[in-house]
């Protein structure tokens, strides 16, 4: 009979948190997507759309690590309404060397939140000016919040500039951040006012238009867009995108089909691939990143199967070294 731990959100919130060992795990994960036999299936999404809800399951195996993750995340975005949160989730590990499964990770969407924020990190840290001090946030909720932490674990951000589709919204966002930060937070009522000369820029909304346009792009300028994981989603117009000097996915085959990428193929404004990288292939040198100060980059990120079993695994060992979490045999 095998031992399974259960584990609920408070446990792996107590365990995990966005700090730089988290980035770092996720960045290996990009890392070994990079260098390795990595088996990642596509995406399964279910669309229940009477009542705005989306479900996706992801999975992938690293080798080297001796757990593999399927992630179930569902996404109701009418929840708000009724009083509950719009996502949660769940995750199974399993062993990869028997398939038998070694814990449940009731995490309601919260590792998914932090292996998000962290993989932003990621892609500002290889992509992103070493100087870059200034942000705009392209959406006021929680993973806007954590995008900033996380980026300022890896660039010295001292002022924030936040824009949402209800001003109002932004604005108390930006006193809750400003709190809790102890930055410059400036709310801002259009886009246009929140890109103007700042050094990076996160999208991460559920946007189904696009935000971001050719006149916000400007010299130096990093973007990590973040919230087109389906393929309705749409925060970087097509244009914007074929302009940009660097193009990195997260996983092109992805980004193909779900991301920012997939737009502008349907647009028929990128025809050649062949300069495109993945983040993994930036991180181990098999193609450039940023090569000059000057240029525009964006990280196309649609999120992995990797990240999750990577985030699952840490969790998992932060969690048993802890002595977390409900044991019962099945």
């Amino acid at each position: 009979m095998s031992e399974i731990t259960l584990l609920n959100e408070a446990d792996l919130r107590a365990c995990v948190s966005l700090d730089l060992p988290s980035i770092d795990a996720v960045e290996q994960a990009f890392v070994l997507l990079a260098t390795t036999a990595v088996a990642m299936p596509p995406i399964l999404r279910l669309d229940i759309p009477e009542h705005n809800g989306e479900v996706d399951v992801k999975t992938a195996y690293l080798p080297g690590l001796e757990r593999f993750a399927i992630k179930v995340s569902p996404g109701f975005f009418d929840n708000p309404k009724l009083g509950l949160p719009s996502l949660n989730g769940m995750m199974m590990l399993l062993s990869a060397r028997t398939g038998l499964l070694d814990a449940l990770l009731l995490d309601n969407g919260y590792l998914t939140a932090v292996r998000t924020a962290a993989a932003g990190a990621v892609a500002a840290r290889a992509l992103s000016r070493e100087d870059s001090r200034s942000v705009a946030l392209i959406g006021a909720g929680e993973q806007a919040s954590l995008q900033l932490q996380a980026l300022r674990l890896v660039r010295p951000i001292d002022s924030v500039r936040v824009w949402a589709r209800s001003f109002e919204k932004a604005q108390a966002f930006s006193i809750e951040l400003a709190r809790d930060s102890g930055l410059a937070v400036m709310p801002c009522a259009s886009i246009d006012e929140a890109m103007a000369e700042v050094d990076i820029a996160i999208t991460c909304t559920p946007s189904r238009e696009p935000l971001i346009d050719v006149r916000h792009l400007h010299p130096g300028l990093h973007i990590t867009a973040m919230g087109s994981d389906a393929e309705h989603k749409n925060e970087i117009s097509p244009r914007a995108l074929a302009q940009v000097d660097r193009y990195v996915a997260d996983r092109l085959s992805q980004t193909r089909i779900l991301g920012e990428l997939h737009h502008a193929l349907a647009a028929g404004v990128v025809s050649d691939e062949s300069g495109f990288a993945e983040l993994g292939q930036v991180l181990t040198g098999q193609r450039p990143g940023r090569t000059g100060a000057t240029q525009i980059t964006l990280c196309d990120l649609t999120g992995t199967g990797a990240q999750d079993t990577a985030m699952a695994n840490l969790a998992f060992e932060r969690a048993r070294a802890a002595g977390k979490g409900f044991q019962f045999g099945s």
